[in-house]
């Protein structure tokens, strides 16, 4: 079954039986009201048919008569309502009207009305009159008269409960007449119902299935009310994430072309001299002085290679968050004195000038090497976009953390190039990838990683033709286990 019949099911159902419900409970009101009506109404004849015909006399009070000719008047009027009466005396024995049989009123509801309580009650039985015709059943009203605080007569006055019953059954029959109304009402509702929420579904459905075909620029209106609108609103989260992946994925596979590309021809041409170097070696081409030479050339183009391999090796390692930090604290300004001793010939040859601003000693919470690879790709990164410029490397104390910055004043970076620094196999220079020191892309992108393995941040100011500078923070101790529990 389709859903938006079993939505239409649904609503009829609930439509249906709130609409029985509340017509049972009106049918048992109704009959309840009508009946009740009806003893107040008999509750009143009865108050003037015994002002009118009860009879006390002035001298003797125990002597209790009744006017017949007002009784027979009242009483003709009464049959007129469909009103029976019947009086009985002190004694319990019927005075009016002499021409019925009757038995006497049952002790219980005799010491009842003795009480002066009025009983309300529905008699089922059928009572013969002296022409021996059966009169039907009738709801009774026995109320009893007392003077000077003496019981002096109890008149019982009945309404046939076929009238009630006509009265009742015709509410009855107009209710059903209304239910079946409401119930017509109730289908065509459900199905306008059922079609709206069916439809909104379908919108969705069918903006699922563009997106199954790749369109994501899919996005639903919503307005925020209901849980449908929830599901729009993750759906068109979910294609925004989508669209966001589809994008990135091509980025990186333009960057993948890129670096294979670029990749293949760093490796071919260091392939390529060491294959002649070795050939010559073999063939005895190259003379004697000159095999040191090649043996070096080889051993230097052998590294570009390790380098290349390593590099690849290392963010992958790092992504797949395989790499295990030795976290421990140390003195950072050693490790960068180091580092300025082995890119001194670097940037000799770029004809930079590099220099190390820090106090004797700051404390750094970090892996030793990490650390070491971290400040190298940098200085490296600045060393090689810098000419005949100036690169400052800073270490100083922070609240709770060390903060070591990298300065140069070489070409910059524009806005677009800073957005897309931390992207693997993305070059600021594109010019730049035949270096012998290996520029594969991968150098920056595996820094901002191994940064935020050690919970801490890195940051890059750059002005095109004016410089660039890069902010690492490394947090102590105490901050590195907080901020590893939140991300726990």
């Amino acid at each position: 079954m389709k859903l938006m019949y079993q939505q239409m099911l649904g609503f009829f159902a609930a439509i249906t039986i709130i609409l029985v419900l509340l017509g049972v409970s009106y049918t048992q009101m109704t009959r309840h009201m009508v009946y009740s009506n009806t003893w107040n109404t008999l509750e009143k004849y009865s108050n003037s048919l015994i002002e009118q015909s009860l009879r006390i006399s002035a001298e003797n009070p125990k002597q209790v008569n009744f006017d017949t000719t007002a009784l027979e008047n009242s009483e003709q009027l009464l049959q007129n309502q469909a009103v029976s009466v019947t009086i009985y005396s002190a004694k319990n024995q019927i005075v009016f009207p002499d021409n019925i049989y009757q038995q006497s009123i049952n002790q219980k509801d005799w010491n009842k009305m003795k009480n002066n309580r009025i009983i309300h009650k529905v008699v089922d039985r059928r009572m013969r009159n002296k022409n021996g015709r059966v009169t039907p059943a009738v709801t009774e009203v026995m109320k009893p008269y007392f003077y000077n605080h003496k019981l002096v007569a109890v008149v019982v006055m009945g309404a046939f409960v076929s009238d009630i019953n006509t009265n009742i059954n015709q509410i009855n029959r107009n209710l059903i007449r209304a239910l079946f109304v409401s119930i017509l009402v109730a289908i065509v509702a459900s199905y306008i119902l059922a079609r709206y929420y069916t439809s909104r579904i379908n919108r969705l459905r069918k903006a699922t299935n563009q997106v199954a075909q790749g369109d994501y620029d899919v996005q639903m209106a919503s307005r925020n009310r209901d849980e449908i609108d929830d599901l729009i609103n993750d759906f068109n989260g979910m294609t925004h994430s989508l669209k966001d992946s589809q994008e990135e994925i091509q980025r990186q596979e333009q960057r993948r072309r890129e670096f294979m590309a670029n990749a293949s021809h760093e490796m071919r041409t260091p392939l390529t001299t060491i294959n002649g170097l070795l050939e010559g070696l073999a063939y005895d081409a190259i003379p004697e002085e000159s095999k040191e030479e090649s043996i070096d050339l080889m051993r230097s183009e052998t590294s570009r290679l390790i380098r290349l391999v390593n590099e690849n090796l290392d963010y992958e390692k790092i992504r797949s968050n395989q790499i295990t930090l030795n976290l421990h604290e140390f003195n950072a300004v050693d490790a960068l004195h180091n580092i300025v001793e082995q890119l001194k010939q670097k940037a000799d040859d770029s004809q930079d000038t590099l220099e190390l601003q820090a106090p004797e000693e700051i404390a750094v919470y970090a892996d030793y090497d990490r650390f070491v690879q971290i400040m190298f790709n940098i200085t490296q990164n600045a060393i090689q976009f810098t000419r005949q410029g100036h690169i400052t490397i800073t270490a100083q104390r922070g609240y709770e953390e060390a903060i070591i910055k990298v300065a140069d004043t070489g070409m910059g970076m524009s806005d677009e190039q800073l957005q897309n620094i931390w992207e693997r196999y993305y070059k600021a220079d594109p010019s730049r990838k035949n270096t012998k020191y290996g520029e594969s892309g991968l150098g920056l992108s595996i820094v901002h990683q191994l940064v935020q393995l050690h919970h801490g941040k890195i940051s890059v100011d750059s002005k095109q033709g004016v410089g660039t500078t890069f902010t690492v923070i490394f947090p102590d101790q105490h901050q590195t286990n907080v901020d590893r529990a939140k991300t726990d």
